[in-house]
């Protein structure tokens, strides 16, 4: 499984982000944290093999999450689903 390395100033949480490739709003939330100065990763599910499609769906579900892209998990326990702006940056905040 392809994990992506972004680095930023801000490397005060663990930052994992599930994304579609061609997703619009997966985008705009990688984009929205580089501007941000967030550090963080990101695995685009599309390009991963079916075998580690199903390892992330299970982990998605196994904390609470509904299959949604962009699915963000700060610190491995708090849960975003979607671009929430306002939240990310509450939660990322330098």
């Amino acid at each position: 499984m392809k994990t992506v390395k972004v680095r930023g100033l801000n490397r005060k949480h663990k930052v994992l982000i599930y994304t579609i490739s061609t997703c619009a709003w997966c985008k705009r939330t990688k984009k929205f944290l580089s501007e941000m100065g967030a550090e963080y990763e990101y695995i685009d599910v599309d390009l991963c093999s079916k075998e580690d499609q199903e390892k992330i769906r299970d982990e998605i579900k196994k904390i609470g999450g509904s299959l949604v892209y962009p699915t963000m998990i700060i610190d491995d326990k708090i849960l975003i689903e979607g671009f929430l702006e306002d939240k990310i940056r509450e939660l990322l905040e330098p």
